[in-house]
This record gives structure tokens, C-alpha cells and sequence, in this order.
């Protein structure tokens, strides 16, 4: 085991990945040469070469439709769109093409492509570097969505999504790249070698899609957070002073109603977190599924904390931010209903 940050685990997982497969291809922006924006790819061309680890153009649109092609043509792809916020060039090839693939094709063909995009705010990147487009893409038929929150889950996460057969679009909260946010802006990240997800093993692992994640059991209330307001949730429940169960939903889509629920119909409470806009968040269909599926367990209504429903600020940035005292104010809200 070695104390690994995100960055680092995720270079591990596509590095074990371009050894153990001569299928996998990673593509983007930066990645070979300069080893990307963030560093994620760094040194994975020097090792792999140019024709495993491909600069391309700056063209999101055909970023994707060249993963599509590789795909087809039976290679793995891992694409990286460098920003998030800059997916929407490829959205078309995402939802028409990939997504939609298997489908039309009547199980013909099938294009096992991973899309990796680091998303989020919290590193004053304003609102053309800090969105969170997950719940758009969980929207669509047809491709996986994951969001991990630490080290080890990021590499065992990536590993299985470059080897599924399905498309997956995978998230990365790039405040948490470097270590884990403790929910006070004016603080350095906590190092990992201080969190006890910050050991890694250095070899092949997976962590299966599909499957929450219980990070801190409690039985007062439920928060179901993702990326990195799991950490943010901590903070929080350390600030509300109550005994709360933090679940990491990790995978978004296929999502595990299981976990989630027999946490909900335990606790009787729940509040939902996460840092994209409020309306139409993918909160909403946690809202929606703890509603249909606990409805008889509840002992309060279920709250949300989320972005505000404007463009990520420049400025007022930790305004925007869902930071522990909102959460903490929601905890003890829900805990305070009749």
C-alpha cells in the first residue's frame, strides 16, 4: 500500500491499465507531452509512447467521435475532456452516438469508452472552470456515470470503468485532487497520510460500479453526498454535533437504491448534498427515490443543500459553495421536524 492522492491514484489505475491491456488508447487535450492540465496523465506517454497516449486538437466534439471510432473498431478509450465545463462541444456525439450505440445497432456494436473530466469548484475557477454537468448525463440511456471521492475509490473506480463494456463518463472533483477538503475554504487540503482512504495498493484492483458506500455510519440521519461534499458532509456533521450516516453514492448512474434506502428507512431522516445547481439537480432523484422507496420510515421531510441556481461566481465563490455551516443547519432542521 502506498499514501496516494487523487491525481496519483488515478495515473496508477490508467498506467496499470495501458500494461495490462494493448486495447487502451488515452486521448485529450495535453495529456501525452505536457501529462495534462492537472498532471493526472503525467509521464504516461514517456513510458506508453505516442501511439497509447495521443495529444489531440482542442476539439471536444472530436475527442469524443474519435474515442466512438476507436471503440467500434474494438480498442478501449480513454478519453479526457479537460474541464467539465467544456463537455458540452461533445454532448451531441455523447447522447446520439455513444450512448445510443448498442441500442440502435440491435447489440451489433458497442463502443466501451471512458470519457474522464474533472469537474467541480473550489479552486476560484469561476464559471467556466468549476461546473458539475453530472446530472445531465445521468439523464441519458445508455452510459454509466461515477464521481469518486478519494484516492482509492478513484483508481479502483477507473480501472472497472475502463474495462466495462458500457460507456461511462467519469467525474473528477478536482478540489479534492490533491488531498481532501476539510469544508473550510480558508484552510489547505488535509493530506492524505492524515485520512484513512489515502492507502492505495500499487497494483490491480477494482471497486465495483453500482454500489454506495457507507463512509460513516450513524443513526440519527442520512446525508447522501458525492465527490467531494463527502467531505464537506463530515465537517458538517462534526459542526451539527449529530450522529449522522454519511453515504457516498460514488456511482450515479446505475445508482444503488439499496444502500441508500436501508440507510434512510434506519435513520427516518435525510438531507441531500451536492455543489451542481439546485433545480433539476441530480439531487432531485435522490430526493425523488428516498420519497417513493422510505416514505413510510420518514420521520421528517428531506432536505437539500446544493449550489445556488446561478453561474458558478468568481467572487462570491464560498457563497456559492455548499459549505458546512449550510449543511449543518439543514442537519439540524431535519432533526429538530416533528
Amino acid at each position: 500500500m502506498a499514501n496516494m492522492n487523487m491525481v496519483q491514484a488515478l495515473n496508477s489505475a490508467m498506467d496499470i491499465m495501458l500494461e495490462r491491456d494493448p486495447r487502451v488508447v488515452i486521448l485529450g487535450e495535453d495529456v501525452g507531452y505536457f501529462g495534462g492540465v492537472f498532471r493526472v496523465t503525467d509521464g504516461l506517454q514517456r513510458k506508453h509512447g505516442e501511439h497509447r497516449v495521443l495529444d489531440t486538437p482542442i476539439a471536444e466534439g472530436g475527442i469524443v467521435a474519435a474515442a466512438i471510432g476507436m471503440g467500434v473498431n474494438g480498442l478501449k478509450p480513454v478519453a479526457e475532456i479537460q474541464f467539465a465545463d467544456y463537455i458540452y462541444p461533445a454532448f451531441d456525439q455523447v447522447v446520439s452516438e455513444l450512448a445510443r450505440l448498442r441500442y440502435r445497432t440491435a447489440g451489433e456494436f458497442s463502443a466501451a469508452v471512458t470519457i474522464r473530466t474533472p469537474c467541480g469548484g473550489g479552486i476560484r475557477g469561476g464559471q467556466t472552470h468549476s461546473q458539475s454537468p453530472e446530472g445531465i448525463f445521468t439523464h441519458v440511456c445508455g452510459i454509466k456515470v461515477v464521481m469518486p471521492s478519494n484516492p482509492y475509490d478513484a483508481k479502483g473506480l477507473l480501472i472497472s470503468s475502463i474495462e466495462d463494456e458500457d460507456p461511462v463518463v467519469f467525474f473528477e472533483p478536482k478540489r479534492i485532487y490533491n488531498g481532501p477538503f476539510d469544508g473550510d475554504p480558508h484552510k489547505p487540503a488535509i493530506p492524505w497520510s492524515s485520512h484513512p482512504s489515502g492507502a492505495v495498493p500499487e497494483g490491480y484492483y477494482t471497486v465495483p460500479i453500482g454500489r454506495a458506500e457507507i463512509v460513516r455510519p450513524g443513526k440519527d440521519v442520512t446525508v447522501l453526498a458525492y465527490g467531494t461534499m463527502v467531505h464537506v458532509a463530515e465537517a458538517a456533521v462534526r459542526l451539527a454535533g449529530v450522529d449522522a450516516e454519511i453515504v457516498d453514492v460514488r456511482t450515479l448512474a446505475p445508482l444503488d437504491v439499496d444502500t441508500l434506502c436501508t440507510s434512510v428507512c434506519k435513520t427516518g431522516r435525510c438531507v441531500v448534498v451536492h455543489e451542481a445547481t439546485r433545480f433539476s439537480g441530480y439531487g432531485a432523484e435522490l430526493v425523488a427515490t428516498v420519497q417513493e422507496e422510505c416514505f413510510w420510515h420518514l420521520e421528517a421531510p428531506i432536505q437539500r443543500v446544493t449550489g445556488w441556481d446561478t453561474p458558478y461566481p468568481h467572487a462570491f465563490e464560498w457563497e456559492y459553495f455548499p459549505g458546512p455551516a449550510r449543511i449543518a443547519a439543514a442537519l439540524k432542521s431535519v432533526m429538530e421536524a416533528a
